[in-house]
Order: structure tokens, then sequence, then C-alpha cells
């Protein structure tokens, strides 16, 4: 695959620069390496809300419905100047999860509705999937919605709910037919979050940050306008949600910058006086880490090929999921060795001439914290186990 830049393609990308170093809020630098939990809704949406106005905000999206047209090639210099210069990742529920659901789903009304306040950042989303005990086994989700005139009743549960302390809307997984296969009696909701009966609890994690939530229905009462598509085929909206939402997760230009960073902490740190980066062991490990991401990058701008021509993800975003997420989390695991005892979840604060200090060099800050966060990340979007049955059954034909 020839990835050499056009004259075209090299003046777009120096446009793109341009733009993110004129225009990324200085107070959001380092974005990147902070947790959710840790940042402001206002804090999250500023840089949401400078790409809308600039109409680069859903570069994937089609362009009648506000996306910009680029090419696959455009679309791969976007995220890796994004990835370059550490932006905050955009939050992906409204923009890359309920957002393509509803223009592909939906009907015109729904798309009128809803896609606007998506685009804009006026509306913010939260995903309604996991419940205790149906995490990664989705379809045997207990949450029920009983039709009763023009609305359903809804009552139930969901756990990991992100952000769900910030969301104006909830798109949730309902079981409207008990009595039909798991997979046929689900129904695709939209929620109002200010609907009375719905109470959302803090699930604090053990970094302190308060990023996911417990979410609890209570004879919430939903207009069944917000049905999207028909009732009892929600599976089959919830597996295309799926399909993006597991594409986005490889974060094949982020993994990147991250390696690049490693070797810098790699490189800092000494071992007998030399390098780590230069020891054997260490430096076979990064080899072996490059080369992987380098052939999910060949696979990603594969998908992203077939996403240009109009087809949706495949079963290939399972193994873009299953990589990309390891890759992920090796790298955390490879920083923290690198900084050896440096690497506390919550290192103590020590005074010093009157000011506060972290013991330890400062790439050491948040290493901890990385590693722990990127855990999460084979069991979101469907854990990587249920992504190895997928593989086996759509692509090996097992």
């Amino acid at each position: 695959m020839d990835m050499r830049f056009s004259p075209e393609e090299l003046a777009f990308r120096d446009e793109v620069r341009e733009f993110i170093a004129n225009n990324y809020p200085q107070e959001l630098k380092g974005g990147a390496r902070r947790s959710r939990g840790e940042m402001s809704k206002e804090d999250i949406l500023r840089w949401h809300r400078i790409l809308y106005k600039k109409g680069w905000i859903v570069p994937h999206w089609p362009v009648e419905y506000g996306g910009t047209g680029w090419t696959i090639t455009q679309r791969y210099i976007w995220n890796e100047e994004n990835a370059r210069a550490e932006t905050s990742p955009l939050l992906p529920f409204g923009l890359s999860m309920v957002g393509p659901v509803i223009y592909t789903f939906g009907n015109e009304e729904q798309k009128k509705r809803f896609l606007p306040g998506i685009l804009s950042g006026d509306d913010w989303w939260c995903q309604g999937y996991s419940e205790p005990g149906s995490g990664s086994d989705l379809a045997s989700l207990r949450t029920k919605a009983v039709r009763d005139g023009d609305h359903y009743i809804v009552n139930g549960g969901k756990t990991w709910t992100t952000l769900a302390q910030f969301a104006d809307w909830m798109f949730c997984l309902v079981r409207t037919d008990p009595n039909v296969k798991a997979q046929e009696g689900i129904s695709f909701l939209l929620i109002d979050m200010k609907t009375p009966g719905i109470t959302v609890r803090p699930i604090i994690t053990m970094d302190g940050a308060h990023e996911v939530n417990e979410v609890f229905l209570e004879d919430v009462k939903v207009p069944a306008e917000n049905l999207i598509g028909e009732e009892n085929k929600g599976w089959t909206y919830a597996k295309f949600l799926l399909g993006n939402e597991r594409s986005g997760i490889a974060g094949v230009a982020r993994s990147k910058k991250a390696i690049e960073r490693l070797k810098n902490i790699a490189n800092a740190e000494l071992i007998d006086g030399a390098p780590l980066m230069k020891t054997d062991e260490f430096s076979r490990k990064v080899a072996e880490l490059e080369i992987d991401l380098s052939a999910l990058e060949v696979t990603e701008l594969r998908t992203l090929a077939a996403e240009s021509k109009g087809r949706g993800p495949g079963p290939e975003a399972s193994i873009l999921k299953i990589k990309g997420t390891e890759i992920q989390q090796r790298i955390t695991e490879l920083a923290v060795e690198a900084v050896g005892n440096y690497a506390m979840v919550q290192a103590p604060r020590m005074e010093a001439t009157g000011n506060e200090f972290v013991p330890g060099p400062d790439y050491s800050t948040g290493t901890a914290q990385d590693y722990f966060n990127m855990r999460k990340t084979s069991i979101y979007g469907g854990s990587n186990e249920i992504q190895h049955n997928i593989i086996a059954k759509m692509v090996l034909g097992l």
C-alpha cells in the first residue's frame, strides 16, 4: 500500500496542522492523557465545539448529514495530526455511535430532531447497554419496556455508563418481548435523562475518578416516537453500532504517539548507566509492538477504504478491536515497567520549599493510572473473548 502523499494531500496536512496549532485550547494541552473523570463537561466539549464551527466535527459521516466528504487519505491524515498534537479525543457516544444509527435506521423526523444536537454538542449522549450480569452476554439484558399507548414504561438498570452524570440523552437497549429468542426481543430506545424515574449513581474507580456510573430506571415513561426502527429489531441496530465502536477503539494513530512517548521514557531511564531502551530485552518488546501496530494500521486503512465505498464495518472491526486494545495495554505495561517504583496510582505529595511536588520524574506521573484505565479496553465494546468468537464464525466459518 503506497502511503506517499500527493502535493494536494501534503497541503491538506499542513492546513490541518496549522488549524490545530492555532485553535486547540492551550488550557487543554495534554488532554489526550487526562482521564475524562478529571475533566469538566465544558473542558470535554470545548474542542468539539471548535471543530463543529469549522465544519470538521464528523469526517466519517455522509456529507448530507454534516460530513466533510474527505477521502480515506484525508481522514487518515486527520487522525494522525490529532494524535501528533495530543488533542483530547472527542466523545464517541453521539458522533460515532448513536449518530450513525439514527441517520441509517431512524426516520426523517428523528434525524431532524436529534442529529443537529449531536453535531453541535448541545446534546450529550451516554450508552445504556451493559447491565449487572449482562455485559459480554449483552443479549441476556433484562431492562424491560412495556408499551402503554403512545409510550413505553421502562424498568431496569444499566452499569458502567460512561459520563452519564453529564448526559442529556441515553440510547438504551431494552427488552420488549420476553417470549422470543433473546436477540429477537430487544428494542432500541432514545431516553431523555431528565425523565422522572431515572437515578444516576457514581462508580468511583480506584484512581478516585468519577467517569462511570450506574443508571436506574423506575417506571420511566418514554414516548413511542423515540423508538429507532422497528420494535424487537434493536439487536440489528446494536450490532451496527458496536461495529462502529469497535473500529474506533483500535486507536492506531494515538498508539503510535504513545509508543513515541514510551521510547522517550525508556531513553531517560538508566539501567547500569545505559538507557533502558538500549537493552536487548526492552528494545525487543518495543520493536514487537511497532510491528504489530504497523500491521494493524494496514487493516484499519482497509476498513476505512471499505467504508468510503459505502460498506459498513464487518468482522474486521473485531480484529481491529482485539489487536488495538491489546497493543494499548502492552504500551501501558511497558511504561509501568520503565518507570518502576514511581508508577503509583495515588502518588503521595510532598512539601519542598513551600510547594507541593510528586516524587519521581515528571514523565512517571499518570503512568499507573493509564495502566489501570486501559484494563477496561479489552472488555468494553464487546469483550475480546467475544470478538474471537465473531471472527471464528464470520471469517473462518467455524
